[in-house]
Order: C-alpha cells, then sequence, then structure tokens
C-alpha cells in the first residue's frame, strides 16, 4: 500500500491505496509530497497542525490537501510524514492531523498550484481503499 506518480496532460496525478480511509489519505498526501521533491532531510522541521471538514469524503480529501498547499505557500514548508485521523459524524466529514513542515529553504521543488476535482476518485475495494487525484502545476 502506497502510492504511485503518474503523469497527466500539463499536471502531475497520484494513485494511492490504503488498508484505511485514514492510510489512503496519508498515501495521497505523501505523493504530493513526492510531486514537490524527490527527497528532503529527515531532521529538518517542526510539525504543524492540519484539519478539514467536508460534506462527503471526497470533498474532506480535496480540502485536507488544499489545506496542505495553503500551509506550504503560508508557512514556507513542504508537509512531509503525514499523520491524521479521518471522522464521520451524521453525514458529516472531518480530519485532524499533523505533518511535519521542511523548510523549502532547505529543498529544491516544483510548485504544485492546485489540487483539482478533474478524474478524482476515492473507492473503497476489497482490499482498503484506492484513490485517484490530479494536481495542476
Amino acid at each position: 500500500m502506497g502510492y504511485e506518480l503518474r503523469d497527466h496532460t500539463a499536471d502531475i496525478a497520484v494513485a494511492a491505496t490504503g488498508a484505511t480511509l485514514d492510510a489512503v489519505f496519508a498515501a495521497v498526501a505523501d505523493g504530493l509530497s513526492a510531486a514537490h521533491c524527490e527527497t528532503w532531510p529527515d531532521d529538518r522541521g517542526d510539525r504543524v497542525s492540519v484539519a478539514a471538514a467536508a460534506e462527503s469524503r471526497e470533498a474532506l480529501l480535496f480540502e485536507y490537501l488544499a489545506e496542505l498547499i495553503y500551509q506550504r505557500d503560508v508557512r514556507g514548508v513542504l508537509p512531509v510524514d503525514h499523520e491524521l485521523a479521518v471522522e464521520e459524524d451524521a453525514g458529516d466529514w472531518q480530519l485532524e492531523g499533523s505533518a511535519r513542515g521542511v523548510p523549502l529553504d532547505a529543498i529544491t521543488a516544483r510548485e504544485i498550484k492546485a489540487v483539482t476535482y478533474s478524474e478524482m476518485e476515492l473507492t473503497e475495494t476489497e482490499d482498503g481503499w484506492r484513490a485517484y487525484v490530479v494536481f495542476d502545476v
């Protein structure tokens, strides 16, 4: 279980799998980090909190990834080493988590402009969950 970067017309996509919904969200976030750059230092960056809420699982995934891009832009860090929990309560979806924010001056990164709904997929399978997300570069 994990992620794979895939070329997409003028963009980049992440295909991810996970045994749980939490795991597939984290795998997509790991793919987003890898889409920025292949490696980052293990010893740099403090943990930053992330949270998101939405009316559906797919919208929550979109909001979570948009929040990671926002954290990158506002704090000047690349979120990596994602930890999170997804919960549903009466049809409302919430995510609470954190990521280690590697300072952008410690890496050479490609800019990912935004997450898109284009071709987004979040599906439960016999083995867990599968996701596919396209990012605008």
